[in-house]
């Protein structure tokens, strides 16, 4: 949506409808003349820690209009490639999907159809939570696409057992995704520090078939080495927590945890998964605004991060198209 102007509209970062990365905002959800789809999470019900990632897609949209997608693409000099030409790869931003108070069921419900129904439409959905607890009700809602593996890209294994009954919760969702028949494996990347279940639990995961690598693996080993240990699919989904980056480039989250990813690296490893399988669906996570900088820094890498994902999963398309 272009800005009133007698002249052509510029569009600048300060101006018009914060829609993720300033892309035409979809109305009707059933309806959608796009590639890809963003969709935001506005959950916290199910966290365990400090609150606040119910605002994750509200600063996670407002750090991405200091981009767009544009005629052409926007140019990486250091990878010498042209990215997201919006001749090629038409984005919408649908807003966000509603969530009841106190009705985490409910709440989940919604998510999962509404992811549904753009998948339905061969759409990738973007979704911007939220806690964790919102990757299980987007993967489910994938059913869809047939069989894929996750990369879980995460400070916490998120294997932890239900907790009084409640399974449901943000830090079970990789657990509960292995109980879908359609789901393989899962690669575990970052996983570090205390908090990141108990033995019992990798033990499960390990069991299931899982990968899972800490932050010093990835620098020691490189994720190349990594992927082809851990063939992945041939489609996958990314479910990346920002809790994975280090606390200095990340503040803003219910865990903040230091020993993370840089920027630099995580984008190697978006760069080498999106080179290996076709990407079928994205989730960003535990982006909590409250507790950003005033510059919403956190908010601001979480998009960028999204944005560098969809760049290199586009990119690879078309290389192999060509």
């Amino acid at each position: 949506m272009d800005n009133f102007s007698l002249q052509k509209p510029l569009n600048m970062a300060p101006t018009g409808i914060a829609t993720f990365a300033k892309s035409d905002l979809a109305t009707d959800i059933y309806h959608l003349d796009a590639d890809i789809a963003v969709l935001g999470a506005p959950f916290d019900l199910a966290i365990q820690g400090r609150t606040g990632c119910r605002l994750g897609p509200r600063g996670i949209r407002l750090g991405s209009t200091r981009f767009s997608y544009r005629k052409g693409g926007t140019y990486d000099s250091e990878r010498r490639q042209f990215y997201m030409d919006a001749n090629k790869w038409h984005v919408v931003d649908c807003g966000d999907v509603d969530y009841i108070p106190g009705d985490l069921m409910s709440t989940m419900n919604n998510l999962r159809e509404a992811v549904r129904i753009i998948q339905q439409q061969q759409v990738l959905p973007v979704v911007l939570g939220g806690d964790c607890a919102v990757d299980f009700p987007v993967l489910q809602g994938l059913e869809g696409i047939g069989s894929f593996d996750i990369v879980h890209i995460d400070s916490h294994l998120d294997w932890t057992k239900p907790l009084d009954g409640q399974k449901f919760f943000n830090g079970s969702p990789m657990r509960n995704a292995a109980t879908l028949p359609y789901v393989g494996r899962t690669l575990h990347l970052g996983i570090r520090g205390i908090g990141s279940s108990g033995p019992d639990d990798f033990a499960e995961a390990e069991a299931h078939g899982d990968g899972i690598y800490s932050v010093r693996d990835v620098r020691r080993r490189g994720i190349g080495e990594i992927l082809k240990e851990f063939k992945l699919s041939p489609q996958i989904v990314v479910c990346f927590d920002i809790d994975a980056m280090d606390a200095v480039y990340a503040p803003a989250t219910g865990s903040p945890m230091f020993g993370g990813f840089t920027y630099d690296e995580a984008v190697d490893i978006l760069e080498a998964i999106a080179g290996c399988s076709k990407l079928m669906g994205v989730v960003m996570t535990e982006v909590a605004p409250p507790f950003d900088d005033v510059g919403g820094t956190t908010g601001y890498l979480a998009a960028r991060l999204i944005s560098d994902l969809l760049g290199f999963a586009t990119k690879a398309q078309e290389q192999k198209e060509a």
